[in-house]
């Protein structure tokens, strides 16, 4: 919901990062790996309840997940990078979520395990929209520089990454705000699925291709 805001926000001072990176020779694709391992070693510390730590780590590939995109922007964008890009973030979502199951399992389990399945529903309604839209030739004014369509929803990457803040400052209260959470993605897994089919069955409709 607030991505089309922070986006703005943000892709000047991106674009600022970037362009030392790009006179380097630093490549997009690598940023994006070595965000994602960063943002990986969230999992083993917050195993350990390494609170902060870990979210240092989140942070900093969120920062490198921007980053990527921003220097993909101002040398060569590609589909595989953008692929590679969204693939791993993801993996980096539910691995978070992983993390605090692992830290206290009979507090959080059952919780975490809701996450991560409605992070399906979100994620598929996501990535089955954006196939469809790219194949009949529908944009989004809003993300015009993302490598996939946006549908959007309540939950989207600012949500997302708010929440994970929240679970780091304070995880004791993780089932009750995992629990809400869930039901935004529930919501939003909802609205996008109504929406998207609307969307593709009105295209469909009008032959467009």
């Amino acid at each position: 919901m607030l991505d089309r805001w922070t986006s703005l926000w943000i892709r000047s001072p991106l674009n600022l990062l970037a362009r030392p990176l790009k006179k380097m020779g630093v490549r997009a694709d690598q940023v994006t790996l070595t965000g994602f391992l960063i943002g990986l070693a969230a999992l083993p510390l917050l195993a350990f309840e390494l609170y902060l730590p870990a979210l240092a780590a989140i942070l900093c590939n969120r920062v490198m997940d921007g980053l990527d995109g921003a220097l993909a922007r101002i040398t060569h964008a590609t589909d595989a990078g953008g692929y590679l890009d969204i693939t791993l973030d993801f993996i980096f979502y539910s691995a978070i979520v992983l993390g605090f199951a692992f830290a206290d399992p009979e507090r959080n389990a059952l919780m975490a395990s809701l996450l991560i399945f409605t992070f399906m529903g979100t994620g598929s309604s996501f990535l089955a929209y954006a196939i469809m839209a790219e194949k009949k030739g529908l944009c989004d004014p809003n993300f015009s520089h993302k490598s996939f369509y946006y549908l959007n929803g309540l939950a989207e990457g600012t949500e997302t990454i708010a929440i994970f803040v929240l679970f780091c400052l304070f995880p004791q209260y993780f089932p009750i705000m995992a629990a809400i959470f869930a039901a935004i993605c529930i919501l939003t897994t909802v609205t996008r699925v109504w929406g998207g089919y609307q969307t593709i069955k009105q295209a469909d409709e009008s032959n467009c291709p």
